[in-house]
């Protein structure tokens, strides 16, 4: 299939902000999926409530837009009943942190085969620009008119402490390594977790001092290194990319037959 044949241009153009990171993780994404090969018709893709989960609005799949915080409950359904399509589920900070954040976690302890795309822009961009569990602290928001004084989440430490097969990180800076590793992740037969920065000047931008999209796609640019780069050993306030976690652990689904398999068996008589 062609790019073009995974969007639904009719809802177009979109409804995100000039310069909004969001737009190039759905390009991301589908160029993730045109290069796997994927049958758009073996595709679901669930969202929340938020700028990155209209996202669904713009795909040619089957879809899910769900209620704030439960997209990957309503995906881990449809993967149980379904197990044999690609579910892929994007989400934003609070969507996949705050009210989501006890989904999140369980998801990654249950280790099922879903991949969770959460675009990190550290504040609430639909809702007024309320700071975020990833803001962290000295951010200025609508909600912190004088800075944050709350710890950020670290996304990637999380899901690998709950069980996640397959944990990585990147920006929409960098595009081409996004690709790649979304095709990592939804290759992976296992929950997948991929954060990406994304820019949202509108919000984040304007109060923190980077104005345009350009500042902060600089910002990721230069605040960012490889997983192990002699960069970070000189400064190590940088922020690692990359693939962190990639192996091979029984996959929920697949558990899951195992049980009915012997449950029926025993009932044999």
């Amino acid at each position: 299939m062609a790019f073009k044949d995974y969007i639904r241009e009719r809802f177009f153009p979109h409804i995100w902000c000039p310069g909004c990171g969001h737009g190039m993780v759905l390009k991301g994404m589908l160029k993730a999926v045109e290069k796997l090969g994927i049958d758009k018709n073996n595709i679901v893709m669930v969202s929340g409530i938020g700028c990155s989960a209209r996202i669904t609005g713009y795909v040619d799949f089957h879809t899910l837009h769900t209620i704030h915080g439960r997209a990957l409950a309503f995906a881990t359904g449809v993967k149980i009943s379904r197990p044999e399509l690609c579910l892929i589920v994007p989400m934003g900070d609070g969507d996949a942190l705050a009210i989501g954040g006890n989904h999140f976690i369980h998801a990654c302890r249950r280790n099922i085969d879903i991949t969770a795309v959460i675009m990190n822009n550290r504040i609430y961009g639909m809702t007024g620009g309320q700071y975020s569990p990833l803001s962290g602290i000295g951010k200025y928001a609508s909600t912190a008119p004088y800075s944050t004084i709350e710890n950020k989440f670290d996304i990637v430490k999380l899901a690998e402490t709950a069980g996640a097969s397959f944990v990585a990180r990147t920006t929409t800076y960098h595009i081409r390594e996004m690709i790649d590793i979304l095709c990592m992740a939804i290759s992976n037969k296992g929950f997948s977790v991929v954060e990406i920065f994304s820019q949202c000047p509108t919000y984040f931008g304007r109060k923190n001092e980077l104005k345009t999209p350009t500042d902060m796609l600089n910002y990721f640019k230069d605040n960012t290194t490889p997983i192990g780069s002699k960069v970070k050993e000189a400064n190590p306030e940088l922020i690692e990319r990359g693939v962190f976690i990639n192996s091979s652990m029984p996959e929920y689904c697949e558990e899951y037959d195992k049980i009915v398999a012997k449950a029926k068996k025993n009932t044999e008589v």
